[in-house]
């Protein structure tokens, strides 16, 4: 981007609890991990506070919790739920009511991206099963590329530094801490989706965030009061 261009109104969203809710099929993948390895079930609800820092961790946190093994998982079990997760990902998996119509309302003012620690594949297979790829086209970053995962805010600086934002017109969409720790240390603005399934928070911890979404009905407006604050013009993909 030359210095004197105008930078470009971004706004980047995560995937697991803010565009799809998807923990059904990952909670039913990690307990069929586990039923195969003799561990114990877990409630879907424990499950789904495991996951948000990549597959590695998701299946450790897994394994010692269904009192498989405490350790590291090997690359056997992550290949085993790997393909697991894979086949049956869209089982119960779906955008959550009014994404795509916020997705379209954005895309009129400002360049889409996304950003989620779940492995590329992964993603790519779900953004294109749920029908919202065309939104992002190769904007995408994932969670096992050279880039370190969220909350390190690389992967948020690459996706500015791609399609010609800068931070001041730069908003991450979330649903969870990771999301909120990515976009205050890259210093942007930060949406946070109570509606999603990460949505755990106290009180004070999120007292300066300005933008909340309640349901995904309200992101498009919550968008638009952000996108009007930073005085960018709209930038159609």
């Amino acid at each position: 981007m030359p210095s004197d261009a105008q930078p470009a109104a971004l706004v980047v969203f995560d995937l697991d609890g803010t565009l799809a809710d998807s923990s059904k099929d990952l909670a039913d993948g990690v307990n069929l991990l586990l039923a195969e390895l003799g561990g114990r079930r877990l409630p879907d609800d424990d499950v789904v506070r495991m996951v948000g820092e990549g597959v590695e961790v998701l299946v450790a946190r897994a394994l010692a919790a269904g009192g498989v093994d405490p350790a590291p998982p090997d690359a056997v079990s992550l290949d085993r739920f790997v393909a697991i997760y894979e086949a049956r990902m869209l089982v119960h998996t779906r955008v959550y009511p009014g994404i795509p119509e916020a997705l379209r309302h954005t895309a009129g003012v400002a360049r889409l991206a996304v950003l989620t620690n779940k492995p590329a594949r992964e993603t790519a297979g779900l953004l294109r099963g749920l029908a919202i790829d065309e939104f992002f086209g190769d904007a995408v970053v994932a969670g096992d590329g050279p880039l370190p995962r969220k909350p390190d805010p690389a992967g948020l600086r690459h996706l500015m530094a791609l399609l010609g934002a800068a931070p001041e017109t730069t908003l991450m969409v979330g649903d969870s801490r990771i999301d909120l720790e990515t976009a205050r240390a890259a210093g942007t603005a930060v949406c946070l989706a109570r509606y999603g399934f990460g949505f755990r928070f106290q009180p004070n911890e999120i007292a300066d965030v300005a933008l909340f979404a309640n349901s995904p009905a309200d992101l498009a407006g919550a968008i638009d009061r952000w996108w009007a604050a930073t005085g960018v013009p709209g930038s159609r993909r």
